[in-house]
Formats: C-alpha cells, sequence, structure tokens
C-alpha cells in the first residue's frame, strides 16, 4: 500500500513582500537603497513585508507611510511574483498618492519621480527592473 504524500498545505504559504510603484502625474517613485550594504546604491519601489493579519494593500500604504511619510491607496497587483529568498514572496502593485511629499525617511538616500522614457536612468534592483514592462503602459496613459 502506497504511503500518503504530502500535500501543499504542510508546506507554510510565503510571507509577502509588496512593492509599490506610486504614481503621480505621470511619473512613477523610484527610491535608491542606502541599506543593507548588499544593495545599497541600486533603485527599488519602496515597500516592505507585509504583517501577520495584514492584506497586501494594508502592508503597501502602511511602508510607504513609513517609509516616505506620505499616504497613499493601493490600486491593483501587477503581473508576477518572485521569491526573494526561501519563505518570502514579493509582489508588486501600483499605487496612487493621496497626501503628501515623498521623503526618504527609512532605507532611502534619494527618491526621484521618473516618467515612461526615464525608466531606464536608474540601476534598478533585478525583480523591480523585471515589472518595469508592467509599470511604463501605466505611465504612457497618465501623461497628458
Amino acid at each position: 500500500m502506497d504511503e500518503p504524500t504530502e500535500t501543499s498545505s504542510d508546506t507554510p504559504a510565503p510571507r509577502i513582500v509588496v512593492g509599490g510603484a506610486l504614481v503621480h502625474r505621470g511619473r512613477v517613485l523610484a527610491a535608491r537603497r542606502s541599506t543593507p550594504a548588499s544593495v545599497a546604491g541600486r533603485w527599488e519601489f519602496p515597500g516592505g513585508k507585509a504583517e501577520p493579519g495584514e492584506t497586501e494593500e494594508q502592508a503597501l500604504e502602511r511602508e510607504l507611510l513609513e517609509e516616505l511619510g506620505v499616504r497613499a491607496r493601493a490600486l491593483s497587483r501587477l503581473p508576477g511574483a518572485w521569491t526573494v529568498r526561501p519563505g518570502l514572496e514579493l509582489r508588486f502593485w501600483t499605487a496612487e498618492l493621496l497626501d503628501g511629499e515623498p521623503r526618504p525617511l527609512l532605507e532611502h538616500d534619494e527618491l526621484r519621480w521618473l516618467g515612461p522614457e526615464e525608466l531606464d536612468s536608474v540601476d534598478w534592483l533585478v525583480h523591480d527592473r523585471d515589472v518595469l514592462p508592467h509599470v511604463a503602459p501605466l505611465l504612457q496613459g497618465l501623461r497628458g
């Protein structure tokens, strides 16, 4: 008789990290990492880990407030998911700026608003670069 096989429910769900493509007036916000040393100087879409019981949308909105000092609303998830390391999965969302002027408060030392023609002007972290094809059309549609 065959032994029962383990199901995927035996594997814990990965912890989610959310990155936010914060769009405002046809541009998207890029943030340059200052820590840790392994990624310092590279650019990303700001965000962070979801806390237990938090939705991805809530996590992104909290992280943007903590990291940039702005109120924002998560709008829609972009295609794709990336394993950052075992047990940690990165997902990207679009977000709109509701209130405030972004400032690099934690983990970043510079911010830039980039238009669609400027997306390749910074040295993106690998996963953030992977999502650019989904971000660029959003910026094209908002110009005007």
